[in-house]
């Protein structure tokens, strides 16, 4: 039969949507595991729900043999094309029993069952989201099929020792000729997306778990025997996430065991299969040699992701793919509350608007927009995106801070009432919600079905006579790929008002008899509305969006003076961070403009200076607000993309900053930092090593032999990854020739450490300059290197393309050309890891002419072969566009 590859594209549209003709009671799967050759056996209890053939889902299988209700049918009693498996049956039930044939060792896609690792050492594991299941066995795989499972099986017991598949174990034993055999029984029913096994030579680490409500549960984390011992930090995540979920929504644990898995062989984060999570090893493994702070928080808030999907999106699954955000984008949202509690919340806040405005705004802004629920796609895997998860969260969150705490937790607990068990939508979602507090939130499906960040324009007028400030927001969504006309979107602002020594303002708005505190929440639901505050005698400041309460771009005429008032007093973190990130805007500008005493430019670097002499202002804050925005998002800032003009703005400001602060102010805050450093992970030692980075960076820029001189010693002192990958940052950054002997050195003593390695690769990808794509390419003859593992290819080629303007946009185009032709062998081995790494030319017309024409032809002249992927000719299908 065809592979995927090779199957007809066909666009999938919500309109179309119709319920399954038949359901699944139960799913009994037998597995003879082997690498070469894996035979499985399907036995599916059906029931009709409507008047149509039974039509399962299968691709890249063999099969060997069709059984219905026991008889077996012949080659004209079924249909095998297209992926699809199609035959009739007169009765309202059936049971229908395939045996297949696969072969995970050519699995190089590493979606439906794989090998990880050589065929000597490695172990076998499954991925089955989206539709991985389908290279299992036949199956109506989709997510609003749910069915109870009983998995049995069998292996090579010396090959495989370790047998596991999600549910609760039910039995296991030896076989003849040196095989044995496991079984698990699902009780709470599931979509085919969420099975799961693993079979091979695993260590684990366990731990013993008693939920609020009472039950027992075996915690279990598996990983190869040479990194077992860096799961501990794994095993706490997943304890503290527990409890938390516990005391945060009521949900306790649904099994008797819960299994981890580690792998370097994954395309995806981690996954959620019930009661057996596989996760990509960046995301679970982590010790101080050789994991950042930055990497510990990361499987920390993932973990976390991965256990509260038990209830958000396997207790509760989407009705079809569409409603993919229902789990994605509310699960980031929980796992982003829990960071918030278990470390700074105004930090993690930064973190979070940080990253949707490096990775979802341009997706926004570009030929590859959609909506968190887009109304059709040509190939789910692609739709996996930051719109998805981060937008989608940002959407939860407005959801969440419209109702307060208390009413958000009512509507979760009648939401997972009424859905337990359930397939269900975004109206699902929204109803249960509204229903608990007796509201109407039908207007927020706008935001789901609207593409494009809208921007809210904020202007405001003093009347001195009157002792009134006038606020006036206006809203409006540019044009997207397909959505030419835009609806006003409810868009809570929440804000305050402060004179210009820095005081919040109380607040009384026009027909209040008296002031109601210094913040408030105002919704602009249409696409103008003014506010009117009373007793303001002078001109205030405001401060706008508090907490980011609205994924939108703000667009406000501040005064430099104006956003320094809230860069020094704001008591808000994140507004305090925000307006830095506006004045380092209106700084870069000029920068850019060549206007280095510009008003901007100086009332940033001095607010700033001010800041960095203020004991009072906690290390990791400052150096949040040390950090401009970077040079991706500094391309909204201009008509036509010149990187290298971008970057060299973005520099000279930061230049301007530092000889603001001073060298010898830099160096005895350097020096005091380096005093203090220790590998402890608590918060206060993580916001030292954090400002430490800031501060060399700043350093090298008006002292590079000084920094130079203090990079090194640091990298070769260092006590953990975090200081001496900074240093090595540095080094490599300022002084090229300075740190070869580290680059070196670091190579040597990580030879056997694939996720150290990954940062290796990654860090020499970013460095900017000329010398850029020669060295990724001679960095892709390193032994270490290979297009069959996604987090190598990531490290090295994504980065490369992704991370550094500077080398990758080079005016001569080579580098597009370049990574034309890695997309094509990428693309030949693993079509999902491909279409990642293309949307790096997402934007390509934004880009100056010289540079556009050289992308242009580039994605043009691959998006015209026919021997790509799916996955792959849907994305550069879209990005062609522009």
């Amino acid at each position: 039969m065809s592979d995927r590859s090779d199957a007809p594209t066909a666009i999938v549209r919500l309109a179309d949507y119709r319920a399954p003709a038949w359901s699944v009671r139960h799913v009994a799967l037998e597995f003879d595991l082997g690498i070469d050759r894996t035979e499985v056996l399907a036995t599916l209890e059906l029931s009709r729900e409507a008047d149509e053939p039974v039509r399962l889902n299968g691709e890249g299988l063999e099969l060997l043999s069709l059984d219905v209700d026991g008889r077996r049918l012949g080659d004209g009693e079924y249909i095998l094309a297209n992926g699809v498996l199609e035959f009739a049956v007169a009765s309202a039930e059936c049971t229908v029993t395939t045996r297949v044939a696969l072969r995970p060792a050519e699995n190089t896609a590493f979606e439906g069952l794989y090998l990880s690792g050589s065929r000597e050492k490695g172990f076998l594991l499954t991925q089955c989201e989206a539709e991985g299941f389908r290279h299992i066995t036949f199956f109506p795989d989709r997510p609003d099929v749910l069915s109870k499972y009983t998995v049995t099986l069998r292996a090579d017991k010396a090959r495989f020792p370790v047998l596991l598949a999600g549910g609760n174990p039910d039995g296991d034993g030896d076989l003849p000729e040196g095989r044995h055999w496991a079984r698990f029984v699902d009780p709470h029913p599931k979509p085919s997306y969420l099975f799961a096994l693993v079979a091979g030579r695993l260590e684990r680490i366990s731990h013993d778990y008693t939920t609020a409500d009472g039950r027992a549960v075996a915690l279990h984390i598996w990983a190869e025997a040479d990194v077992i011992d860096r799961c501990d930090y794994a095993m706490d995540s997943l304890i503290r996430s527990m409890r938390w979920d516990e005391r945060a929504y009521g949900r306790n644990y649904d099994l008797d065991v819960f299994h981890v898995v580690a792998t370097h062989d994954f395309n995806m984060g981690a996954m959620e299969n019930k009661g057996l999570n596989i996760f990509n090893a960046k995301y679970l493994l982590a010790d101080p040699d050789s994991s950042t702070d930055d990497e510990y928080r990361h499987v920390e808030a993932v973990v976390a992701h991965e256990y509260f999907h038990n209830w958000s999106g396997n207790r509760v699954t989407c009705r079809d793919w569409f409603q993919l955000s229902l789990k994605e984008g509310l699960t980031v949202y929980r796992e982003q509350s829990f960071s918030a509690d278990m470390n700074s919340a105004p930090l993690k806040r930064i973190e979070d608007v940080a990253l949707l405005r490096r990775a979802q705004f341009p997706e926004d802004a570009g030929p590859l927009s959609h909506p968190v629920r887009p109304s059709q796609y040509s190939e789910i895997n692609n739709f996996y995106t930051a719109t998805v998860y981060e937008k989608g969260s940002e959407l939860v969150r407005m959801l969440a801070g419209h109702l307060g705490a208390d009413g958000f937790r009512r509507g979760m607990d009648l939401y997972f009432e009424r859905n337990d068990g359930r397939a269900a939508t975004i109206e699902d979602f929204l109803g249960a919600l509204g229903d608990a507090n007796g509201v109407d939130l039908s207007a927020y499906l706008g935001w789901y079905g609207q593409a494009g960040t809208p921007r809210l324009t904020a202007e405001g007028r003093h009347d001195p006579a009157q002792g009134r400030f006038r606020l006036t927001l206006r809203q409006r969504t540019p044009a997207t790929a397909g959505q030419t006309t835009k609806k006003a979107l409810p868009i809570p602002v929440r804000l305050s008002l402060f004179d210009r020594e820095g005081r919040a303002l109380p607040l009384r708005l026009e027909g209040e008899a008296v002031a109601g505190g210094t913040e408030r929440t105002v919704v602009l639901d249409g696409a103008e509305r003014s506010i009117v505050f009373e007793d303001i005698a002078r001109p205030p400041v405001p401060s706008l969006l508090r907490g980011f309460s609205a994924p939108v771009i703000l667009e406000c005429d501040y005064q430099p003076d104006e956003l320094a008032v809230l860069l020094r007093h704001d008591p808000d973190g994140f507004n305090r961070w925000e307006a830095g990130q506006q004045l380092a805007g209106l700084a870069y500008d000029d920068a850019r403009d060549g206007r280095l005493t510009g008003a901007a430019l100086t009332a940033w670097s001095q607010a700033l200076a001010d800041l960095f002499r203020d004991a009072s202002v906690e290390d990791a804050l400052l150096a949040e607000l040390l950090t401009p925005p970077g040079e991706i998002e500094l391309v909204e800032r201009q008509a036509e993309r010149d990187p290298d003009r971008i970057r060299a703005s973005r520099q000279a400001m930061l230049r301007a900053l530092a000889q603001r602060i001073g060298v010898d102010a830099l160096r005895q805050r350097y020096d005091r930092l380096r005093e203090a450093t220790s590998a402890s992970l608590d918060a206060a030692s993580q916001a030292r090593r954090q400002l430490k980075r800031r501060v060399l960076d700043l350093l090298a820029l008006v002292d590079v032999e000084g920094a130079t001189h203090l990079a090194a010693a640091q990298y070769e002192q260092a006590p953990g990854m975090t200081d001496r990958l900074a240093a090595q940052a540095t080094l490599a950054t300022h002084a090229p020739e300075a740190a070869l002997a580290s680059i070196a050195h670091f190579r040597r003593r990580y030879d056997d450490n694939a996720l150290a390695l990954d940062k290796w690769f990654a860090l020499q990808a970013a460095l900017p300059g000329d010398g850029a794509f020669a060295r990724v390419r001679a960095l892709e003859n390193d032994p270490a290197f290979t297009l069959k593992n996604p987090n190598r290819v990531q490290s090295l080629i994504g980065t490369f393309a992704r991370a550094n303007p500077t080398g990758f946009h080079r005016a001569d185009g080579a580098a597009y050309r370049w990574l034309a032709d890695r997309l094509v062998a990428i693309d030949a081995l693993n079509p999902q890891v491909a279409a990642r790494v293309a949307t790096a030319f997402n934007g390509w017309k934004r880009l100056e002419p010289v540079r556009r024409e050289a992308a242009h032809a580039a994605v043009s002249e691959l998006a015209a072969r026919k021997d790509l992927s799916r996955d792959l000719t849907d994305i550069l299908a879209r990005v062609a566009l522009g």
